[in-house]
């Protein structure tokens, strides 16, 4: 009897202890890239069998968007990208913008101006480590960030320790060391990235032990760059089945990476005693990588949902999602509530510190995790862009409503008229039927939530394209595969890569770089490696756009592109020949960054030499 009694009052005793919390983000882990799903064959997560296995899979969670920063803001402070302004993931671009912007023009193909994004995450918001801190908890931020470097850093935003404290939007250089952080070195050569965070975040919470702590590990996996451990990969190159539309062993190696840092996390908390008193929140920011190219093919495939990351297809937003909390969840459980990354805020806030959220676009997950349905009307991604990635969309935003989903496409329709997509997904996972025009009376119910949500969140959004020319437009490649066309425009040209708002071709012996937008840049990372400084850098060019130009370089001990490490150039813009030269007061340099303007217009390159303290001269127009 008294053994019974005891085991009725344990859920109710294991929630009046001090609970911890464990966060685990992945980084562009589609829904199918593992085993909780029964959707791959090739891929091997047993760890994170491991942690279902104590708590709840959430078949239907999203991501609030379709891309990186855009997740993490809202995943910190339950606010939605729409009422954020961080819709884009730019956040490591050293321009600090605070408050999104209605677009000033864009390229006559497209329908719809989108808005000019935030580019931090602002310190007013109240995020998850200022309310867990100010509860007297232990705050640690342990890998990838990508919301704003300092003064808009973990540490500014709540966090007591940030490892490896790195603004930029993946691991710096690779994995397998040697990397280029700043201020984080490997102890050892080889070392995987992923092994070195995860021993670091054990070792933190094992000096947490006898206090209450809150654990982010935003894992920098499985982002680019794409390499990993040797051995992994040779693994699985032998397991490769060719016919299978997940075949790349670089990333399957990548994945098991991912999955052994969840299996060290488990094991630390298991051999502190901490298991039990210790709610484990896993899932990822957006879908898989269906646009690089890794191993001869795609990294992953997020069938049968159709897109992926950087889509507002089930691919680009759908996500794994375990929650494992003692005393609330039953083991192994599964659920297939529509969950999103803006209710991890106020579910942790109302379950562990009886606290009410004090902003938000969420709600509380609390009474599916104990088996309930939740009182939710809808849940909403806002994704006001189209990068030209396979299943590309025009600017748009969802919702999705019990088994219906509906996407409007920002002014996509006839005379600036937004466009729907409908689709019922418990028939039509793939996305591949559009019932708006069958179901019209649904469309207009869904779409009065849509409206009735940009208002609400007060969202900056797309205008009509006064520029649109319908001639240009090509409908035959929308919510297709990237055309090769595209493809091309966005390989390296002459050793330089151009950022989404470029594109970038030979022209005779020069370069010429149109704009698209409002920041458009070339980089190289191809430089003379024997090459020391102090540098020159000498232009001729001439520029039929407007607006501040820059050339930022990097080091080998500092990777990213700050603007303390940038020099202006004093461009007239005026159509007319000019040349310019600009000093690099550094010893070595690792990367070169031009950003020739901050608005659409053609920018023509004729030369570009860099010149070391040597007085070799180096072309960079070969």
């Amino acid at each position: 009897m008294i053994r019974l009694v005891l085991l009725y009052l344990l859920p109710a005793l294991l929630s009046a202890q001090p609970m911890n919390v464990v966060f685990i983000l992945a980084d562009d882990l589609g829904w199918s890239d593992t085993t909780l799903h029964g959707t791959t064959k090739f891929y091997q997560t047993p760890n994170l069998e491991r942690l279902a296995a104590r708590g709840m899979t959430f078949t239907r969670a999203y991501s609030a968007s379709p891309l990186c920063s855009p997740t993490r803001s809202a995943i910190l402070t339950g606010l939605s990208p729409a009422r954020t302004g961080i819709t884009t993931p730019n956040c490591h671009l050293p321009q600090v913008v605070l408050e999104a912007k209605p677009g000033k023009s864009a390229s006559p193909q497209k329908h719809a101006i989108s808005p000019e994004t935030v580019t931090r995450l602002k310190t007013e918001y109240r995020t998850l480590a200022e309310v867990f801190r100010d509860a007297g908890y232990a705050t640690g931020h342990f890998g990838k960030w990508h919301l704003g470097a300092e003064p808009y850093s973990p540490l500014e935003h709540g966090f007591d320790i940030d490892l490896p404290h790195h603004p930029g939007p993946g691991p710096a250089g690779s994995f397998v060391a040697p990397w280029k952080f700043a201020n984080f070195k490997e102890k050892a050569p080889g070392e995987h990235l992923e092994d070195r965070m995860a021993a670091e975040a054990s070792a933190w919470m094992e000096q947490q032990r006898d206090r209450r702590f809150f654990l982010n590990y935003w894992q920098f996996s499985v982002h680019a760059p794409f390499d990993a451990k040797k051995s992994l990969i040779d693994k699985h190159r032998a397991r490769v089945d060719p016919g299978d539309a997940q075949r790349s062993p670089t990333y399957a190696a990548m994945v098991e990476s991912l999955d052994d840092a969840v299996g060290t996390l488990l094991d630390t908390l298991d051999r502190l005693g901490l298991a039990e008193r210790t709610v484990i929140v896993f899932t990822s920011d957006n879908g898989g990588n269906m646009y690089n190219e890794i191993d001869g093919t795609t990294p992953t495939s997020n069938r049968p949902l159709r897109g992926g990351k950087a889509t507002m297809y089930e691919g680009g937003t759908r996500v794994p999602c375990v929650v494992a909390w003692p005393g609330l969840v039953t083991a192994g459980s599964r659920s297939a509530e529509l969950v999103q990354s803006e209710d991890f805020f106020p579910t942790l806030l109302a379950g562990l510190l009886d606290q009410e959220s004090p902003q938000g676009d969420g709600i509380s997950l609390l009474p599916a995790l104990r088996g309930e349905r939740l009182a939710r009307e809808a849940i909403f991604q806002y994704f006001p862009h189209d990068p030209g990635v396979p299943d590309w969309l025009p600017a748009s935003v969802s919702v999705h409503q019990g088994d219906r989903k509906l996407i409007r496409l920002f002014h996509a329709g006839t005379n600036g008229a937004h466009r729907h997509l409908l689709f019922d997904l418990d028939k039509d996972p793939g996305e591949q039927h559009n019932l708006a025009t069958v179901e019209p009376r649904r469309v207009a119910e869904l779409d009065a939530l849509i409206e009735d949500f940009l208002k609400r969140t007060g969202a900056v959004q797309p205008v009509p394209n006064p520029a649109f020319d319908s001639a240009k437009y090509r409908p035959e490649l929308e919510g297709k595969p990237a055309s090769k066309a595209a493809k091309k425009a966005a390989a390296p040209v002459a050793g330089w890569q151009a950022s989404a708002q470029a594109q970038l071709r030979r022209e005779g012996g020069g370069l010429v770089i149109q704009s698209t937008g409002g920041d458009p840049w070339i980089s190289m990372s191809r430089l003379p490696k024997d090459a020391k400084g102090p540098f020159q850098l000498e232009l001729s060019l001439s520029s039929q756009s407007r607006g501040e130009a820059r050339v930022y370089f990097a080091t080998p001990a500092a990777s990213g592109f700050a603007r303390e490490r940038s020099q202006s150039l004093a461009l007239k813009h005026n159509g007319q020949p000019e040349a310019v030269t600009v000093a690099l007061p550094v010893d070595q340099l690792s990367a070169l960054r031009l950003d020739p303007s901050t608005a659409p217009g053609i920018v023509r390159l004729t030369r570009l030499v860099l010149i070391d303290a040597a007085g070799a001269r180096h072309d960079l127009l070969p």
